[in-house]
């Protein structure tokens, strides 16, 4: 009879310490040996070393200097995160302010697939919002994956086609626009409440995506100052062409909404996905 197989606990090769300045670190190991290290300073990778114990990263001499790396300042090389901007490219700090805040560990992540967490060594952070921050990113946590590429008409721009160049839809200003020949599902993700919604549709092929933001939201009557922070408009429609019917001919419009894991991501996304 065989011996069981021994099965790798990924939070068993987790350690916490501290660097110089009583900033935590977390350290991976895998089962192979390779080993890294992130700090919770920024979120950033400064260490990765193979199973041989070889560092694959830069990171300056001159970052474990106390008297030139002090926190809030980041440290110079390995992996950071740059976020909200890269660079100067906007009105923030240098590369955003994610790389300078202190990073918590999520004591309860979402699931990974089987296959991806098998043999594998992983730690979850998350940054949380800060009042300082929204008062220069006022920016909800809310993302469309699936539009990505398409072709859509602008109404804030009298209807000028544009190309989607990002990723993914995130919201930072009044955003009322129509996606058009668009695929039958899309996702929205909502990191803050750990929600994502999927929508199949079915011979509607363009979608709308609307939010009013902050100066449209007082100017209607109807809809509350800040509510623009809690709602999304994503609704599929028939815009760029109209449907014609002759006479006993038929149409069905039809839109499905599900909520699913919020491990989910639009690599998922499947147009004969069915929910029942």
């Amino acid at each position: 009879m065989g011996h069981p197989a021994a099965v790798w606990d990924h939070r068993a090769s987790l350690e916490l310490t501290k660097d110089w300045n009583g900033i935590e670190q977390v350290v991976l190991r895998n089962p192979q040996g390779a080993s890294a290290r992130v700090s919770l300073h920024g979120g950033q990778v400064i260490s990765w070393r193979n199973e041989r114990g070889e560092e694959l990263l830069f990171t300056s001499s001159k970052a474990y200097n106390t008297a030139i790396f002090k926190s809030p300042k980041a440290m110079r090389g390995g992996i950071s995160i740059c976020f909200p901007q890269f660079g100067n490219c906007g009105s923030l700090e240098q590369n955003g302010f994610a790389r300078n805040k202190i990073w918590t560990i999520e004591n309860d992540p979402p699931p990974l697939r089987p296959n991806d967490s098998l043999g594998k060594s992983f730690v979850d952070l998350l940054l949380k919002p800060a009042e300082e921050d929204l008062k220069c990113w006022p920016h909800g946590e809310v993302r469309i994956e699936g539009l990505e590429t398409l072709d859509y008409l602008d109404n804030l721009c009298q209807r000028e086609r544009f190309t989607e160049q990002g990723d993914a839809i995130t919201f930072e200003s009044e955003v009322d626009r129509v996606y058009l020949s668009s695929p039958q599902c899309v996702a929205i993700l909502d990191h803050e409440r750990k929600r994502t919604y999927v929508m199949r549709k079915e011979g509607l092929p363009d979608i709308v995506v609307w939010n009013p933001w902050e100066k449209k939201s007082k100017a209607m009557a109807d809809f509350g100052d800040e509510e623009y922070k809690q709602m999304l408009c994503v609704d599929a429609a028939a815009i760029e062409k109209n449907i014609t019917l002759k006479p006993g001919e038929e149409w069905t419009g039809r839109i499905e909404l599900a909520g699913v894991p919020s491990s989910f991501c639009s690599d998922d996304l499947d147009p004969h996905l069915k929910f029942f």
